[in-house]
């Protein structure tokens, strides 16, 4: 790892030093000098516990400056096939959230997401695309069950209700919830299957998904840009700023 912060560090003092002896006659001015050093001295300290910690992850500055970078890049995320619920015109916020079925942590979120667009559906423009884990074997199948769900225009009633759901992702239990949010059955159950066109469509968001730096699910999207503790009170915190 670069230890240009040492560098930077004398060559500070060295110009502090300059500067003292062109400013010897005050006193005024080599009390704000030593304050600089003392500065600069901890700025450096605070640098050595840094680089020990990046160092224990394994990163060097420049990944941690590329991450940084990825963290404050605002993203260009297109709609595409994806439901979409809410402002779809003017909306003060555009959340694109990647998730999955399976992902516990995506069906504990689920209800406050629910929550928070139907209070704001006029405020916000909300997204959904499909992320699911390699490891989680139920969530593809359980993505093409939506995309049914979707095709008779009740995505996010099957969504929120499959949530729950998240320990028994199985035909039998899509059925269960097609049935409660209403769907035709006849057609859901002709169209939930895993086939190509709806594998092609999932792998779709899954690139997208790459691309833009997703690191796991749910990962949300901000207006194009990622945020690593999302909740929804950063939204209404969010919105306030943007009236």
């Amino acid at each position: 790892m670069k230890s240009f912060p040492l560098a930077l560090s004398a060559a500070l003092l060295f110009s502090l030093s300059a500067c003292n002896q062109a400013s010897a006659g005050s006193a005024s001015s080599n009390a704000k000098l030593d304050s600089l050093a003392a500065e600069v001295a901890t700025m450096h300290e605070e640098f050595e516990v840094l680089k020990y910690g990046l160092e224990k992850r394994g990163l060097s500055i420049e990944q941690m400056k590329a991450e940084m970078e990825a963290d404050n890049k605002v993203w260009e995320i297109p709609d595409g096939n994806s439901p979409v619920f809410g402002n779809t015109k003017n909306p003060k916020l555009t959340i694109v959230e990647f998730s999955e079925f399976q992902c516990p942590y995506c069906a504990r979120i689920a209800p406050a997401i629910h929550d928070l667009m139907d209070k704001h559906k006029d405020e916000i423009k909300f997204v959904f695309k499909h992320f699911p884990l390699s490891f989680h074997q139920d969530a593809g199948p359980a993505a093409a069950a939506s995309i049914a769900a979707q095709e008779q225009g009740k995505f996010w009633e099957f969504r929120y209700a499959l949530a729950s759901h998240n320990r028994e992702l199985n035909p039998e239990t899509f059925k269960k919830v097609a049935k409660e949010v209403g769907l035709d059955m006849a057609k859901f159950e002709k169209s939930m299957a895993l086939d190509s066109a709806k594998q092609k469509r999932i792998d779709e968001d899954f690139q997208l998904g790459v691309k833009v730096g997703v690191q796991g699910t749910p990962n949300f999207y901000i207006n194009g840009k990622r945020q690593d503790r999302f909740s929804p009170e950063l939204v209404e915190k969010l919105l306030k700023e943007a009236k």
